[in-house]
């Protein structure tokens, strides 16, 4: 086979796997839509529940009350089919690895989705009520709170990926130590500027109150130590297997 048509046959092989990705994205949009007011109210809880009795959420525009619930559709099937999304792109690449980068894939594959989920699971039941509450008591005297649901939608999205690659971290450390570019000792030495870091984060992407800067930047610190213990323990794993080997006597 030519090189030129070995290009085309991975060309054609990404086709189908991106479209095997879209139809099942599609199925599954198609199958909450009929639930999209329902799925729009859960992820408005948290605001509603912290509202003064009387508020309420408005929409500005004619077309929001149907282009808001179905954006939230599509965000979720997103989600809910990113397992298959993943093996297509998965069984995709896994040709062109070495053995060894085959066995570390799927574990990076699995840890990275959980603990996204993880981030947004933890934005949504902890962080929101927090933030919710604090922006309702400091409304002025007088001051009706009623939000506009999209941008209820954009504000809760950009705390769910704030939130989910924080805790994105320890894939990260081990990612780096596991190929070189930094040693465990250096995370170490790096351990005061990373809870500086933390904390400066913390205040860019979290509303103006202190407790919601502390929820993401003690997270992110603790994460990263989660990293760094994780990938000493794989780098002692690593120089204990020729050690191992060598004692081996057929």
């Amino acid at each position: 086979m030519s090189a030129n048509d070995s290009f085309v046959t991975h060309l054609i092989e990404l086709r189908n796997r991106l479209l095997r990705i879209v139809v099942v994205l599609l199925l599954v949009v198609i199958a909450l839509f009929p639930f999209a007011n329902d799925i729009y109210h859960f992820l408005a809880m948290p605001l509603l529940q912290s509202l003064p009795s009387g508020g309420q959420m408005i929409a500005t525009d004619v077309t929001t009350p149907f282009f808001v619930p179905m954006k939230v559709v599509l965000l979720s099937a997103c989600v809910i089919s990113l397992p298959h999304s993943l093996y297509q792109i998965w069984t995709f690449i896994a040709p062109g690895l070495y053995t060894h980068e085959r066995r570390m894939i799927w574990p990076l594959i699995f840890a990275s989705t959980l603990l996204f989920l993880c981030g947004m699971a933890f934005a949504y039941f902890l962080v929101f009520p927090v933030v919710f509450g604090f922006i309702s008591n400091t409304a002025p005297e007088g001051v009706a709170v009623m939000t506009d649901i999209g941008n209820y939608l954009d504000f809760a999205m950009s705390l769910f990926v704030a939130f989910g690659l924080a805790f994105e971290v320890p894939v990260a450390v081990v990612l780096m130590v596991t190929a070189n570019l930094v040693t465990v000792a250096a995370l170490r030495e790096a351990r005061a500027y990373v809870i500086v870091g933390a904390f400066v984060l913390g205040a860019i992407l979290t509303p103006p109150d202190v407790i919601s800067q502390f929820m993401l930047a003690v997270p992110l610190w603790i994460l990263y130590e989660a990293g760094i213990l994780v990938a000493s323990l794989m780098q002692r794993h690593r120089a204990e297997k020729p050690a191992a080997t060598s004692h081996y006597v057929p």
